[in-house]
């Protein structure tokens, strides 16, 4: 060490919950390269002082942060959502704290994409439930060379309306169109020089135009509950709904009333504004309602593209120049 300098201490970094993110089939050495780095798979609320007293950057993807955790972490620089929304965190609050609160936009775009497309096909073509049947022996029994239980849909020339055309609902776009179906697109901000696609004014005509609707907006007090009873009722019979983005845009009682009476003929759902759901939750038991494990985001490329920008945001901020901050 050079006479007269002082070595700097090495930052603290504690990933308070890893597990959904490298559920072991990673490495986290783009992390704990750049500081003294402790790992918990999982804590629960009551455990997030304690394992966070000393940390100068805290890693998080659903552990929550607010005022009063920040007023007993005075050591805290940094909090690093491990994820594209950052709700789980009082922006303002860690502002005020001098705390910088970073995300990593758009690590999964074409992997929630490919989700909203499969649930799509799935809905269409139901190939779950007839592979299900084959393996049963139905198909072993029939009198034909084939056969199928549900209405098969061809998706060329049907309207596909997107809510949110951002990264993922440009890249939903470019599937459907793929296939052959028309795009309308609704976006609060709306795109210019977009190609191909219809841009609607308001969100009620994409309700009422679409065979299907897919949901891609954040969830802001302005979209809690979008989808309602009174949107739902402007689709047509046939119609089909997918969200891929945040439980909370949907009415989930509405959403199960619509299923239950014929109102609209599907829906296909990653997200819940509960998760997991309770055994009670609504949609559990409507018909046509395929639920997926909010897991659109956790292909291994999308889950290793998240660890490396997260790891690129800490050594930012550490050299001074942080970047994908967060504004309250």
């Amino acid at each position: 060490m050079t006479p007269g300098k002082t070595r700097q201490k090495q930052k603290s970094i504690v990933v308070i919950d890893g597990y959904t993110l490298n559920p072991g089939d990673l490495d986290w050495s783009p992390l704990t390269r750049l500081g003294a780095c402790t790992v918990y798979d999982r804590t629960e609320a009551d455990q997030v002082i304690a394992r966070a007293a000393e940390a100068d950057i805290i890693i998080t993807n659903k552990v929550m942060f607010s005022r009063a955790h920040f007023e007993q972490l005075p050591g805290l620089r940094y909090l690093g959502v491990t994820a594209t929304g950052y709700d789980i965190v009082d922006v303002e609050a860690a502002k005020k704290f001098n705390i910088v609160v970073t995300n990593v936009p758009a690590y999964s775009t074409l992997s929630v994409a490919q989700l909203t497309m499969a649930l799509l096909l799935e809905i269409t073509h139901q190939v779950g439930a007839h592979s299900t049947g084959v393996r049963q022996g139905k198909w072993s029994h029939v009198k034909d060379f084939c056969y199928w239980e549900y209405p098969l849909i061809e998706l060329q020339d049907r309207t596909l309306g997107i809510i949110g055309f951002g990264r993922i609902g440009r890249a939903v776009a470019k599937i459907a169109m793929a296939l052959g179906m028309n795009v309308l697109v609704y976006d609060a901000n709306p795109p210019a020089n977009t190609r191909d696609v219809i841009v609607c004014s308001t969100v009620d005509e994409i309700f009422a135009q679409s065979d299907v609707v897919t949901l891609h907006c954040p969830l802001t007090p302005q979209t809690h509950h979008l989808v309602n009873a009174a949107r739902l009722a402007l689709m047509q019979p046939h119609a089909i709904l997918l969200n891929t983005s945040r439980g909370p845009l949907v009415d989930e009682q509405a959403l199960a009333q619509a299923l239950h009476t014929g109102r609209i003929a599907a829906a296909g759902l990653d997200v819940l504004s509960q998760e997991p759901p309770s055994p009670e939750h609504p949609l559990l038991a409507a018909p046509n309602c395929i639920i997926t494990p909010h897991f659109a985001w956790a292909t291994r490329a999308a889950r290793q593209r998240l660890l490396e920008v997260a790891a690129d945001n800490v050594a930012a901020f550490l050299a001074g120049q942080p970047r994908n901050v967060v504004q309250a």
